[in-house]
């Protein structure tokens, strides 16, 4: 198998509605702040390439009723999860992320590996990224998450699937508390997603781009993570586990 995940995903099940509502950031005292912005400059320095995007972080999991959640989340901007590395002014900071489960028509499950350029370098995983906030004023909700996933799909997949097509599958939480919204799409053939793949990176390549996803493949059950070779994101065993036991025997 990969390297194991370093914090245990605890999947939320039975979730059918997810409610989100913006909530006021928690304030940063003068420390914290500081320690933020210094280690925001030492990785600039590192990387220049990196950008200080808005980004969404879960500011609490309630459940309203057994079949609805209700995720609180704040706006911010990428900087501040730097703070999860810092020991002595360390916090959570929890992202909010979109993922699409995207099976073929023989039961397999499409996964992909991160290009050198994305956070998780060399980490199979399934489509999807940190979710963004909504303009001001602009309520952000599930259809919000749902398009963006489709999104997500096409840009790294080269496989356009319209939102309306994506059901709420499943929501996670893992490392950091991190908040995964899951959707999952109609089955394809194999074929079918691997040609609009190689599209998709002939496209890039040609714009002097690299993929987000520098491959892919297809995968029956979590054992055959393995056989693919070296890490995955923490969340995936326990997607692939479950999109194992959703197929027929």
């Amino acid at each position: 198998m990969p390297t194991p995940p370093q914090t245990a995903v605890e999947e939320l099940p039975g979730v059918r509605d997810l409610l989100l509502a913006e909530v006021d950031p928690p304030p940063l005292c003068e420390a914290k702040t500081a320690a933020m912005n210094r280690r925001w400059e030492e990785a600039v320095e590192a990387n220049p390439a990196l950008f200080d995007g808005p980004t969404v972080v879960c500011a609490d999991v309630s459940w309203r009723d057994p079949e609805t959640l209700l995720l609180s989340w704040y706006r911010a901007t990428y900087r501040l999860f730097l703070l999860r590395h810092d020991p002595e002014h360390g916090l959570p900071v929890p992202s909010v992320f979109v993922s699409v489960v995207q099976p073929t028509d023989d039961g397999r499950l499409l996964v992909g590996r991160g290009a050198s350029s994305t956070s998780y370098p060399g980490a199979w995983q399934l489509p999807g990224g940190t979710m963004e906030p909504t303009g001001t004023g602009v309520a952000l909700d599930t259809e919000c998450l749902r398009r963006h996933a489709a999104r997500e799909l096409v840009e790294e997949v080269g496989y356009l699937v319209t939102s309306e097509d994506l059901e709420l599958w499943t929501v996670t939480r893992g490392h950091h508390g991190s908040v995964g919204v899951h959707f999952r799409a109609p089955a394809r053939p194999a074929d079918a997603l691997t040609e609009k793949y190689a599209r998709l990176v002939a496209a890039e390549v040609a714009q002097g781009r690299s993929p987000e996803l520098d491959r892919i493949a297809f995968i029956r059950s979590p054992t055959e993570l393995g056989e693919l070779g070296g890490t995955c994101v923490n969340v995936l065993p326990v997607l692939a586990a479950r999109h194992a036991a959703s197929m027929p025997s």
